[in-house]
């Protein structure tokens, strides 16, 4: 099986890459990245029996059309991610992502190739207990510029290429875990960096009891692999999620680890009262099982980190 993953050296990527291909499969995988982040260690170390080649090129500007030749599926990934940040550059990531997309998911349809697209349970905004994929307009509410786009990502594969491609969309969940192209602007990475280099726990003042969704890493590459192997690509949207969760048990489970930090209280554009659990129904409903857990995920990084200040540890 040939796939292609863009993108290949981010958070996600560096873990699908590696994890992905069943081992001694004769695989082969494409891996796409522009290197904007320069995440050059993401590719130390690849395992053996698989084949990879890697490409440093923008998708706004290659040619995609003999990259896809005789390739089985895209997982595209590549996307400037930070929720927090888009605010600042709206236009930019607006740009970016949606442009990025499209591209891939023409050149995709153009070539016959199957695409699993990476959406975000970030584009609910609802005031409803339990929210799934069917819901309403109205609670489809973003709550950042990134979110935003990742919606009108949607809604342009769903509408915008005439039943050409074979796709799948997964609304991830706030990801963590361990990869070797790991980022720690979201909430689980940035609070276990923050408590084990003894700085305060940045909270926003009104998450603290708010559920939402995260993600186990291990149980996104596997949702990955899960459809890929049972060619489950029917252009329908499927919520991945590990667990739904509020800061305040996140707090408790580094808390088992390092049991004195000090949490602050911040202000953030994305402010609101809203707490939810997203359903993940659809997708378990197929016989997808998640196996993975946020509080281990939580040790393996505080594990990962405590050589960098034993003194305080």
């Amino acid at each position: 099986m040939k796939i292609v993953v863009t993108g290949a050296l981010g958070h996600i990527g560096s873990e699908v890459v590696r994890k992905l291909a069943p081992r001694g499969g004769g695989w082969e995988i494409v891996m796409i990245d522009n290197m904007m982040t320069q995440r050059y260690c993401s590719l130390f170390n690849l395992p053996e029996g698989t084949k990879y080649r890697f490409l440093e090129a923008d998708l706004l500007k290659m040619d995609l059309k003999p990259v896809l030749e005789k390739a089985d599926a895209v997982i595209h990934l590549a996307a400037m991610t930070d929720a927090a940040g888009s605010f600042e550059n709206k236009e930019k990531l607006e740009h970016n992502n949606f442009n990025a997309t499209a591209r891939v998911a023409e050149a995709c349809a153009a070539a016959g190739c199957k695409l699993v697209h990476l959406s975000s349970t970030s584009v609910y905004g609802t005031q409803k207990d339990v929210v799934d994929e069917d819901c309403t307009e109205e609670e489809l509410a973003p709550q950042s510029p990134y979110a935003d786009t990742k919606l009108k990502e949607e809604r342009h594969l769903q509408t915008g290429l005439g039943g050409k491609l074979r796709f799948i969309t997964f609304r991830f969940g706030t990801i963590c875990g361990t990869s070797p192209g790991m980022r720690f602007h979201t909430a689980v990475n940035k609070f276990c960096w923050q408590a084990v280099m003894g700085q305060p726990i940045t909270v926003w003042k009104t998450a603290l009891n708010q559920k939402r969704p995260y993600l186990d890493l291990s149980d996104g590459v596997a949702a990955m692999r899960f459809v890929l192997e049972k060619d489950l690509f029917d252009n329908r949207i499927y919520n991945v999620l590990t667990e739904n969760m509020t800061v305040r048990s996140i707090l408790d489970s580094i808390s088992t680890r390092i049991p004195e930090y000090d949490v602050e209280y911040v202000e953030t554009k994305i402010m609101n009262q809203l707490s939810y659990n997203v359903s993940d129904k659809r997708f378990t409903g197929l016989g997808f099982r998640v196996e993975g857990s946020i509080d281990r995920r939580i040790g393996d990084t505080i594990a990962l980190l405590r050589g960098a200040a034993s003194a305080r540890l």
